[in-house]
This record gives C-alpha cells, sequence and structure tokens, in this order.
C-alpha cells in the first residue's frame, strides 16, 4: 500500500481514539497533497463527514479538537515515515457519502 493510505489511516485513527462511537464511522479521510521536500513533508488533508453537526464535533471548541488530531497524527506520521511533518487539516461534509459509489472510491473504499 502506498505511504499516503497509511498516513490517511493514521489520521482515521486518532478520530476513532478521541471520539469513540457515532463520529468515526460517518467519517473518511482524502489526502489532497503529500509533497516530500528536503527536509519536510507536507501532508493537507480533508477529514470528510455526513453532517454539519459532526464538523462541528471534530473541530470542536475554537478548533480544539482539529488540533488534538492534528498534533496525534503528526507525531505518528513522523515515526512512520521518520521525517518531520507539516499536516494541514480541514473538515468537509459531504451528504450521504457513504451511499455514492464515486466517493466511496475516490476516499479508497472500493
Amino acid at each position: 500500500m502506498p505511504t499516503r493510505f497509511f498516513v490517511a489511516e493514521l489520521i482515521r485513527e486518532k478520530i476513532y481514539h478521541l471520539f469513540g462511537d457515532e463520529i468515526p464511522y460517518h467519517s473518511a479521510v482524502l489526502i489532497n497533497e503529500f509533497k516530500e521536500k528536503e527536509n519536510i513533508i507536507k501532508i493537507q488533508a480533508d477529514i470528510i463527514v455526513h453532517r454539519e453537526t459532526q464538523k462541528a464535533i471534530i473541530i470542536g471548541e475554537r478548533g480544539s479538537m482539529i488540533r488534538e488530531i492534528g498534533i496525534q497524527a503528526r507525531q505518528d506520521i513522523e515515526a512512520f515515515v521518520g521525517q518531520k511533518v507539516f499536516l494541514e487539516l480541514f473538515v468537509k461534509v459531504r451528504p450521504k457519502w457513504r451511499d455514492n459509489d464515486s466517493q466511496l472510491k475516490e476516499y479508497g473504499y472500493q
């Protein structure tokens, strides 16, 4: 599997760890950018959820939860790739993405 797959899974793992039951099963992670430079890897990823309320939960009060996801995921990604990482996360709402075959394929589920 490509490194992008493992990076997405490490981010998803933090969502599972921090949010318990409901949110993780309605979320996906899409790696949009993975640029390897001399001394750092720049990664930009979207966390995809079903509803605006889930987006608010993932972001947290004043960005506290998305920040925590980013910190924990970045540490694990750096350990995995053996290099410094700049991780940028965004949360996007895609209603019924799990019912859409093209979106499932785009997010790596088919």
